[in-house]
């Protein structure tokens, strides 16, 4: 039967329940259910107006598409990319892979003084924190070092010296999410956001006074300047948080009223290896080990001796702070990581040629697709529906989908590492814990794209695409809606 004429079938369907109440809806086979609902909510929906809608949903046990709406358009995927980098990733680089940080010296020891320079090797771990320094400076507090009298190099060049993917919008250089990308980085707690600072900002204890300012982690790397008024009770809290272009100079201005909540902000740093290198001079100095030079950039000559190494936690692992909370710089480092490993060369340009050969074994055309980066926030990036749904299904049968299931976002489940960025959405009982799929946003765009278990017991895979929104918020709500009709299948 030919789609157009299921279709003709539907409408006479709606026309003829229109007059006689008996003929329910619920009466329809499940597939032409879910078709007439969809059509329904797209034809209807005030916030899809103008708008392009892009919907694939398939049998997650055949592979068969039981519905598609422009399911082989491309469109902006936003996160959803990940998806993509992910699946290329577990693939090329296996659930157990994990990131080296080295520490070398050209220097001998002598009198617990090290004559020579210190040099800090990074290979790309986003997941270094300020105790990760620690731990480094008491390995070398073990060789009976007390003076290092030297520089300490940063070396970063596991990667190339691209800092910003291809399309990255200027008005993002200063967030989290679009923090520069480097081999040698740091993240600010266990969220992972590499490259970056947390900022918090506390009400002062009376009116007009400054408001208390706290950096996670503590270091004299970046410069606050605090201009922010603790306003009254009632009045409105409106502060800014920003940091300077090419400058490590962050400045808060606004208000916040006595009583509120604090309010909380990542700032992405400039330069992440000399970022890094600075927290290990400060670990160093909290270990009483004084350094009589300066911090540089560099390479460990080759005939450094090590000293210590960091080993990060395993991709399988890695995975879930990096899809759960759809972080953009884990991505772009892992782009640069397949292209090191693969092709020879951290760079964008191999890593996405590494995703587009894997994604040809899961049986997605690469051919249909527009690559740019490898997170999503590039608004060039195009990729159809039909195509991610083609990838969820084919990775299934891999030995690590355990590991990529288990990394996407689950509907309604509260805690943070658990639903991710759907923990506050999809908290009806029939979706609620029933959909496991990775969120994407980027300026008038709203996708996801994942898996749902039915009331029926089976398992849909669907994407769900909107483009050119006037309001992504409203696009969320849409895509609940669309969830739930087929969770109720």
């Amino acid at each position: 039967m030919s789609y157009r004429f299921k279709n003709y079938i539907l409408i006479l369907i709606m026309m003829i329940a229109a007059f006689i109440p008996s003929i329910k809806v619920n009466a329809m086979y499940g597939h032409e259910k879910i078709a007439l609902l969809m059509n329904q909510l797209i034809n209807k929906e005030p916030a899809l107006r103008g708008a392009i809608v892009g919907i694939s949903i398939r049998s997650a046990v055949n592979g068969k598409i039981i519905y598609s709406h422009q399911g082989d358009v491309r469109l902006r995927p936003a996160s959803n990319m990940k998806l993509l980098t992910a699946a290329a990733a577990l693939n090329t680089l296996g659930e157990n892979y994990t990131f080296t940080t080295e520490v070398h010296t050209d220097g001998a020891v002598k009198k617990k003084t090290l004559n020579g320079n210190l040099y800090l090797k990074g290979k790309g771990d986003p997941t270094l924190l300020k105790a990760d320094f620690d731990k480094m400076a008491e390995e070398i507090q073990k060789h009976g070092i007390k003076k290092i009298k030297g520089n300490l190099v940063g070396d970063d060049s596991w990667f190339d010296d691209v800092r910003y993917s291809l399309d990255l919008p200027w008005s993002d250089e200063t967030t989290h999410y679009g923090a520069q990308i480097s081999a040698l980085t740091a993240s600010p707690t266990q969220d992972f956001d590499a490259g970056s600072v947390k900022v918090v900002v506390q009400p002062g204890t009376r009116k007009g006074s400054r408001p208390t300012v706290k950096m996670t982690p503590k270091t004299n790397y970046l410069k606050i300047i605090n201009h922010a008024v603790t306003g009254p009770e009632d009045g409105k809290k409106n502060l800014t948080i920003e940091r300077e272009h090419a400058k490590n100079t962050i400045t808060i201005e606004g208000t916040i009223p006595i009583k509120a909540k604090p309010e909380r902000d990542w700032i992405g740093v400039w330069d992440p290896t000399q970022y890094a290198v600075s927290l290990l001079q400060q670990s160093l100095k909290e270990h009483e080990i004084t350094v009589t030079g300066k911090l540089k950039t560099g390479v460990v000559p080759d005939t450094a001796k090590l000293v210590t190494t960091h080993q990060s936690m395993p991709l399988s692992e890695l995975l879930v702070p990096f899809m759960k909370l759809s972080n953009n710089v884990h991505a772009e480092i892992l782009i640069k990581e397949m292209g090191k490993v693969d092709k020879g060369k951290g760079s964008w340009e191999n890593g996405l040629k590494v995703v587009n050969t894997e994604l040809a074994k899961f049986g997605v055309n690469p051919k249909t697709l527009v690559l740019r980066d490898g997170s999503g926030v590039s608004h060039v990036d195009l990729i159809p529906a039909n195509q991610l749904t083609q990838l969820l299904f084919a990775v299934q049968k891999e030995k690590w989908f355990s590991s990529y299931l288990h990394s996407l976002p689950v509907s309604g489940a509260s805690e943070k590492m658990i639903g991710g960025t759907l923990r506050n959405r999809l908290k009806e009982p029939v979706v609620r814990g029933k959909v496991n799929a990775k969120t994407g946003t980027i300026s008038t765009v709203s996708t996801i794209s994942g898996y749902v278990k039915t009331k029926s017991g089976q398992t849909l895979i669907f994407s769900i695409l909107l483009n050119n929104l006037l309001e992504d918020s409203k696009g969320k709500k849409v895509e609940d809606q669309m969830l739930t009709i087929l969770a109720n299948q």
